[in-house]
C-alpha cells in the first residue's frame, strides 16, 4: 500500500496571526473554510465540531499545514509543549537564511527556546516557540548545493 505524508493539522488559538507567521516564513495559503457538521462530527471524532481551517503550503509545494481554531466546542488550553515530551513535538522547515527567518519570527514575538547551535558544520539549527505554542524548528544548511 502507497503511502505519503498529506498535512500535518495544528489547533491554534488564534488563526490569523498563525497565518501571518508561517505565511511571513514563506508558506502560501492554499484555502480557507469553516467546516461543521455531521461529516466532521464523524471524521474528527468530536460532537458538534466546528472550526476555522486554513492550508498552508510550503513553496516547494511537498509540504502542508492544516491549522484549525475550534469555534465548538472551545478549544482547550494546554501547557505548551516542551522538546521532551512524548506525542506531537514540532515542525521543522529548511530555510536559506536563519537570520533572516529568526528575524522574520521575532517581528511576531516569537524567539528561540536558547540560541542557534550548529550541527557538524552541516546545519545552523533552533526551536522557536511560534504561535500559540508551537515549537518550530528552523534549519539552514551550511553545505549548500
Amino acid at each position: 500500500m502507497p503511502i505519503k505524508l498529506e498535512n500535518v493539522g495544528i489547533a491554534v488559538r488564534d488563526l490569523e496571526a498563525t497565518i501571518a507567521f508561517f505565511a511571513d516564513l514563506g508558506l502560501t495559503v492554499l484555502g480557507r473554510d469553516t467546516v461543521s457538521g455531521e461529516w466532521t462530527d464523524t471524521a474528527v471524532g468530536l460532537d458538534g465540531n466546528h472550526a476555522r481551517i486554513a492550508m498552508l503550503q510550503t513553496p516547494d509545494g511537498n509540504g502542508r499545514l492544516e491549522l484549525f481554531e475550534y469555534i465548538h466546542p472551545d478549544a482547550i488550553e494546554t501547557e505548551p509543549t516542551l522538546p521532551n515530551e512524548i506525542g506531537m513535538h514540532r515542525v521543522a522547515f529548511s530555510v536559506d537564511d536563519i537570520d533572516d527567518a529568526l528575524a522574520t519570527a521575532a517581528r511576531h514575538g516569537c524567539h528561540p527556546l536558547r540560541g542557534v547551535a550548529t550541527y557538524e558544520d552541516v546545519y545552523k539549527l533552533t526551536y522557536v516557540r511560534g504561535p500559540s505554542g508551537i515549537l518550530v524548528m528552523l534549519a539552514e544548511e551550511l553545505q549548500k548545493g
